[in-house]
């Protein structure tokens, strides 16, 4: 696997491969990255990884600082997993000026995870946009546990007319059914035992609308009341339209159910589509 961290020397490398898959992550790899990479092999030629702790994504109160970093591990994890290229480039690399140029995503950006993370798809839009520009790939993998990053990134591809097919991946959860998230690590074991109980939530809505219920605010008040009964801080618990992330309209569009909760000092994202 080559290692690159300089824009003109991944370019100089990437030249005559083939077509380019691409899926940029931010490290500490999991079984999830891990399973986007093996599906990326299907896409193109060419396999490219990035790793990148993109700080424009994290709100002045969030864990730019402590989110771990572990270079050497997520390497080997990669090779292992037949990347042919990693791009790593430092801030300096990746931003060798300030960068006032910005993707300002539409009202998409201000729902759910947007209203209690200001700025965040802007910082996500903006770093993708140009790690496309660099990597110049195909395709591009996302997984779906971040659902509303996935329906920003495919709308900003479609609108923006790139050339470039957004695909995602299907979340990897562990055997009691928590999504894989870099931040697992962040729980103590007793948190760790209790996280389980946010999927489980989500796969109660789900079966409930399955079975025909439509009452969605008292679906969601009930998974808030639980989470709470448990010692959950919940940003929200919502069922929304899979194509714009909206509350639901007539005729029967395909769901997603999304919840953003918080347990102990650790927050946790989950969702389940319908």
């Amino acid at each position: 696997m080559e290692i690159h961290s300089r824009v003109d020397d991944l370019r100089l490398a990437l030249k005559d491969r083939g077509s380019i898959v691409f899926v940029p992550t931010m490290g500490n790899l999991h079984a999830g990255h891990i399973s986007l990479m093996t599906q990326a092999r299907a896409h193109g030629d060419t396999v490219v990884a990035s790793i990148f702790v993109n700080r424009l994504q994290f709100g002045p109160n969030e864990d730019f600082d402590k989110y771990p970093r572990t270079f050497e591990d997520d390497c080997a994890k990669l090779h292992a997993a037949g990347v042919d290229v990693l791009f790593a480039p430092t801030e300096a690399d990746l931003y060798p000026e300030p960068q006032e140029y910005t993707v300002e995503p539409p009202d998409i950006q201000h729902i759910l995870d947007g209203e209690f993370r200001p700025g965040h798809f802007r910082g996500v839009a903006t770093v993708v946009l140009k790690l496309f520009n660099i990597v110049q790939p195909q395709v591009a993998l996302f997984g779906k546990k971040d659902y509303q990053q996935l329906m920003v990134l495919r709308n900003m591809a479609r609108q923006l007319a790139l050339p470039i097919e957004i695909v995602g991946g299907e979340t990897v959860r562990a055997e009691d059914g928590l999504a894989l998230s870099s931040r697992n690590g962040y729980l103590s074991p007793t948190e760790r035992a209790e996280a389980v109980r946010l999927s489980r939530e989500l796969r109660r809505i789900r079966d409930a609308i399955r079975a025909g219920n439509t009452d969605y605010a008292a679906l969601e008040q009930a998974a808030v009341a639980a989470l709470a009964e448990a010692g959950w801080k919940t940003d929200y618990v919502a069922v929304r339209q899979q194509s714009d992330l909206k509350s639901p309209k007539a005729g029967n569009p395909p769901l997603v159910v999304l919840a953003a909760s918080r347990l102990g000092s650790t927050r946790l994202i989950d969702n389940i589509e319908v």
